[in-house]
């Protein structure tokens, strides 16, 4: 889902991020005003998140469309008892169906839960979830970024992430994720909220979507 503006909160801490960093007050006025996209909380969130793993925006975008209008897909327990060649139809490879699975398993068993995570802290938060098969911390980090609107995680293994901030910087090279996560100290607490500018210079600069282009469930 998208929105034309930030909510007031976000916008008044995107403010405070822009006026510390002249490098971030840049995007806005080359790419005009930041959209705010979010995400489905719970199960449905995080399947998406599976589905974006280690593919294009664009290939996720077109697999996650196709996943969410098959019925029943974003229900666990429905999801379970769909067969196999439905799940690989839709164009989700078979160590995506089988994580998909373990993530339905996780919130039917009460591994998972919706409320749960939302309680918790970021670091815990994301710790619960990287315990279930499948799901990393960029997992994780994106869906407390989009799902929970959470201001200060900050997904360093991105790949369009990590390109803006060397465009933008004028690092010699892409950094990788430890390096991005050192970069990223200086926009301490509001990391997400950077991590959301940074995207947008990259639809700006490159033409390419981005991971907040991804329609939500």
């Amino acid at each position: 889902m998208s929105f034309p503006h930030p909510p007031a909160a976000a916008r008044a801490a995107l403010d405070l991020l822009i006026a510390a960093d002249p490098d971030l007050a840049r995007i806005e006025a080359a790419a005009g005003p930041l959209p705010w996209r979010t995400r489905s909380a719970g199960f449905p969130g995080l399947l998406q998140a599976i589905v974006g793993q280690m593919i294009s925006n664009q290939a996720a975008a077109a697999i996650w469309g196709r996943l969410r209008a098959l019925p029943g897909a974003l229900d666990p327990a429905t999801l379970l008892n769909l067969p196999e060649d439905d799940l690989r139809g839709v164009g989700l490879s078979r160590p995506k169906v089988a994580h998909a699975r373990a993530l339905a398993e996780a919130f039917l068993d009460g591994r998972l839960s919706e409320a749960a995570i939302a309680g918790m802290a970021d670091a815990d938060a994301i710790a619960v979830i990287c315990a279930v098969r499948g799901m990393g911390s960029w997992s994780a980090e994106i869906y407390l970024l989009f799902a929970l609107g959470r201001q200060d995680v900050f997904p360093a293994g991105d790949i369009a992430v990590a390109g803006a901030a060397a465009d933008l910087k004028r690092l010699p090279a892409r950094p990788n994720p430890a390096e991005l996560r050192a970069l990223a100290e200086m926009w301490r607490p509001a990391r997400a909220l950077a991590a959301r500018l940074l995207w947008h210079h990259w639809r700006h600069v490159t033409g390419r979507p981005a991971m907040d282009d991804f329609p939500a469930a």
